[in-house]
């Protein structure tokens, strides 16, 4: 019997584990989410539409009430241009092995291809799906599948007017808008402040021809100031797009590959729900001995391990899982290059944040004491929350490597007429 009573909850514990595993698309990676697809649908509800925005600005409200920048300037609209730029590319990693001789057809000064992922990009199924499906059958019952979503775009956006931060993240899930992308405004002076000496000529020229317009003709012919022709701007360079796109194809890649349910998964449930069985367990076996010192040593006991186990999933909450940022950074540079980047200007975007901004360290993110900021961890770029920045250059200049690599082997095979065997390299 007691060994009945230890078994039992071991069993369900590990029959829920693995009845909510799965596979992340693309890279393969096994992951845990317990979340239902009801409950995910309830999340996406919470904030679709409006309610992504208002969620948001409660979460940036911690610091104070935040200044956006309007959808009419034109660093809005060059963000929101490249934007769904890289959303166009979403559907391409659905269908990578329709179109799979391309990859295979890029010339050797030409930008790279990627080539098929083994996991494309398909609805997410779940372990418990199976079993629901097999019992149904067993029954003589048809099954509809309930496969979770692709989070996919438009995705919202926002721009804090903010240029002493160069910072992004993204935040939420779901479609209809209720995920999407934060950019702070000195990320975009940083991109804009490396324009050439050319550039910078061209633009000082733009205000010297209507200068001696106006001086020719006076005022019968001026120009209103409130002209948008007379506020120049600097007009971006193909290398700042590129710049930016990386930046927004990292973090469109936390939302397609739904990351934020996996962090909400892991701190939220995961993590607190083994952290409290132990905690129980290990009440149990010191009880002979803490009964002895009567119930106030007992409480103590309890209070510490509570004190304990909220310390460990803040720890979970605030380090953000380094495979997921890898990972990340791995199906960003598919987008990048079918959205078509050069994916390999990835690496030296992420060596220039690496050397400005030296060593990263573990830290909160988007803190605040709203409940609708409780469920997320958001994903900054260049803040304190990610990794080693260098461990995910080196990750990523291997799978770049594994592309050049599976190029050659694969049109090895096609000249010598037998099908091509992929490589084995990639994420562990």
């Amino acid at each position: 019997m007691f060994h009945m009573l230890l078994f039992v909850p071991v069993a369900l514990f590990w029959v829920a584990i693995l009845a909510s595993a799965e596979q992340t698309p693309i890279t393969g990676r096994w992951r845990l989410i317990l979340l239902s697809p009801e409950e995910e649908d309830d999340i996406a509800a919470q904030l679709a539409g409006p309610k992504w925005t208002q969620a948001v600005l409660n979460v940036l409200s911690s610091e104070g009430p935040p200044k956006l920048i309007p959808e009419n300037d034109w660093r809005y609209q060059w963000v929101r241009e490249t934007l769904r730029r890289i959303e166009n590319s979403i559907p391409i990693l659905q269908h990578e092995h329709e179109s799979s001789s391309e990859w295979l057809e890029t010339a050797s000064g030409h930008p790279p291809l990627p080539p098929p992922a083994d996991y494309p990009l398909r609805p997410r199924p779940r372990a418990s799906d199976r079993v629901r499906r097999f019992s149904e059958t067993l029954c003589g019952r048809r099954s509809s599948s309930s496969a979770h979503v692709i989070a996919g775009p438009p995705y919202s956006l926002l721009i804090v007017d903010k240029p002493d931060a160069a910072n992004a993240f993204s935040y939420g899930f779901g479609p209809d808008g209720a995920s999407g992308i934060v950019i702070y405004s000195g990320f975009l002076d940083d991109i804009l402040a490396k324009s050439s000496d050319d550039d910078a000529a061209n633009l000082q020229r733009q205000p010297e021809a209507f200068s001696w317009w106006t001086q020719l003709f006076g005022s019968l012919f001026s120009v209103s100031a409130s002209n948008p022709v007379a506020h120049s701007h600097p007009t971006p360079t193909k290398d700042q797009t590129a710049d930016l796109a990386i930046l927004l194809a990292h973090e469109v890649a936390h939302l397609v590959l739904s990351h934020h349910l996996e962090t909400l998964s892991s701190g939220a449930i995961i993590v607190p729900a083994v952290i409290s069985m132990f905690a129980d367990i290990a009440r149990t076996l010191l009880f002979p001995i803490t009964m002895l010192f009567g119930p106030f040593v007992n409480d103590a006991v309890a209070q510490l391990g509570k004190a304990g186990s909220g310390e460990l999933t803040k720890l979970g909450e605030y380090c953000t899982s380094v495979s997921q940022e890898i990972e990340a950074d791995i199906v960003s540079a598919r987008l990048l290059a079918h959205a078509g980047f050069d994916a390999r200007q990835a690496v030296a975007f992420w060596e220039g944040r690496q050397h400005s901004m030296g060593a990263v360290d573990c830290s909160s993110v988007a803190r605040s004491d709203s409940p609708d900021a409780g469920w997320t961890l958001a994903h900054r770029i260049m803040g304190a929350s990610h990794p080693v920045i260098g461990v995910r250059v080196e990750r990523l200049k291997d799978e770049l490597v594994r592309w050049e690599l599976e190029k050659r082997v694969a049109l090895k095979q096609r000249q010598v007429g037998r099908p091509a065997e992929r490589p084995i390299m990639g994420l562990v």
